[in-house]
């Protein structure tokens, strides 16, 4: 399979259709009537086969050079004292090595080659946040991984097309949700895995997750898109006492995960915006791109960054805000794209994207809310704040926000990295160290009370389940059996 084969046949797939929410016409539904008539979505062409080319980050300087950043760097080990892979791998050279040293010996070593270590970085990016002198050390990490791809890891290695595998998980999801059932059963058929795990690689010690028999778009779809979102949000406008004419217009980016495998969550989402009165319109997307970042895959990242930032520029322009569910997805958009690519609209993006809850936050009185509400059905909940939340600044919001919600307690347990980080810990060469990251996870969730866990991330909620048997659940979903009455279109 080639780069161009691989773009085939994810653009044949009908969950890449854009929902505009100009032209809404599913079920007869209208327009929004506000005077807008443009065609709505223009989304770029992908640009398959064509290689990543890095974008220069530090305006004084004329060609590529992370140098300025890299003597930044003073020695401190802060990176390395709180990367979870350093932890607990001694023969893992740590973060500092991986960005400004790495860098250093490439700019001025004529032939230097990138350390093949850097495949062991699992891109959690919490050397980011630990550095006190703001070294770009993740964008370091991305570009070392892409140029370690690039020149010196062989296209024909089973690792290689085992990790273009992993990272463009949205292919492989689109092509299994079409018999999801089969998929399932196959997927975790035991010699099937035994079989992946010496071929490619793939441990055989996870199950798959399951795909749902009904994607999120085609649920969004069959509900009656923009349109009826308009309509209930307009509803919840009136029954809240505000102005039906209020301009509240988000686009939601949900990922991969929440579409093909958890679109509960994704629902959830839906429910709870529109009862606080916003309309939600779902634009063409693909990957967010974080396990193509991870796995140096960056052309790749690249063709799916080019559509996303195209479509979001597109309604950024007309004045909505986009939300993630996913804190990888939105760590994607707000960081890594502006590091990464320079395409027409990327920083007006990345300064509109926002984290679902963090976005109510700012907007809304939720913690008010939420004090005045209860559920029923929910276990107390062990909260792990997922590293790309943290790097964010969103770290105790879950715990913050339901402290005072009547039926329920959570307990956040500790700041460690949950080890999975994506496909990392699907890699069988990885299985173990991901497994020894997770361990203090583990135990601060069986130490606290109740049986759920709780977490924004899909990859992280994997890991809490594997490591403890527990049921998982995404805040959103906490949100909405306390805040939504109506479950319009369940």
């Amino acid at each position: 399979m080639t780069g161009e084969d691989t773009q085939d046949s994810s653009d044949g797939g009908a969950q890449d259709g854009a929902d505009d929410p100009d032209v809404e016409t599913d079920g007869g539904a209208v327009g929004p009537g506000d005077g807008r008539d443009d065609a709505g979505f223009a989304p770029a062409e992908p640009t398959a086969g064509e290689d990543f080319e890095p974008v220069q980050v530090f305006p004084d300087e004329e060609t590529m050079d992370l140098r300025p950043g890299a003597d930044d760097c003073y020695k401190c080990s802060t990176c390395d004292v709180n990367c979870p892979v350093a932890e607990v791998d001694d023969d893992f050279p740590g973060p500092k090595f991986q960005g400004p040293e790495q860098w250093r010996l490439k700019q001025n070593e004529e032939d230097y080659d990138v350390d093949e270590s850097i495949t062991s970085c699992s891109n959690c990016m919490r050397c980011d946040d630990a550095c006190p002198s703001g070294v770009p050390l993740s964008q370091m990490h991305n570009e070392a991984r892409g140029e370690f791809v690039r020149e010196e890891m062989s296209l024909l290695s089973p690792k290689y097309w085992r990790n273009r595998i992993l990272a463009n998980y949205r292919v492989s999801a689109q092509v299994a949700s079409v018999v999801p059932r089969l998929a399932n059963a196959a997927m975790n058929f035991g010699p099937a895995r035994w079989v992946m795990e010496k071929t490619l690689g793939v441990t055989s010690e996870r199950e798959f997750p399951e795909f749902a028999e009904q994607t999120f778009r085609e649920w969004w779809t069959a509900r009656g898109g923009a349109a009826a979102s308009r309509q209930n949000a307009r509803e919840a406008r009136q029954r809240r006492g505000d102005p039906v004419d209020a301009d509240r217009r988000v686009a939601y980016f949900h990922g991969c995960y929440a579409n093909y495998n958890t679109p509960e969550v994704a629902k959830a989402l839906v429910r709870v915006y529109e009862h606080f009165g916003y309309e939600l319109v779902v634009p063409e997307q693909r990957c967010s791109g974080t396990p193509m970042f991870a796995n140096g895959m960056l052309s790749d990242a690249r063709r799916d960054a080019e559509v996303n930032v195209s479509s979001l520029a597109d309604l950024v322009d007309r004045g909505y805000d986009a939300v993630c569910s996913c804190t990888s997805c939105s760590m994607a958009i707000r960081q890594e794209y502006p590091e990464l690519f320079d395409f027409e609209g990327t920083g007006e993006v990345a300064g509109s994207t926002f984290e679902a809850l963090e976005y109510l936050r700012i907007n809304e009185d939720l913690r008010g809310e939420l004090a005045d509400a209860s559920v029923d059905g929910f276990d107390d909940l062990a909260y792990h704040a997922p590293c790309h939340a943290r790097n964010q600044g969103l770290s105790r919001q879950a715990v913050e926000l339901f402290r005072e919600l009547d039926g329920v307690a959570v307990e956040d347990v500790g700041d460690s990295c949950s080890g999975i980080s994506g496909t990392y810990g699907w890699k069988a060469e990885k299985y173990d160290v991901s497994m020894e990251i997770g361990e203090e996870m583990f135990e601060h969730m069986e130490d606290a009370p109740g049986e759920t866990g709780l977490t924004e991330c899909p990859t992280c909620s994997m890991q809490m389940e594997h490591g403890t048997g527990y049921e998982i659940r995404h805040p959103l979903e906490v949100i909405e059996e306390a805040l939504v009455d109506d479950r319009v279109g369940v």
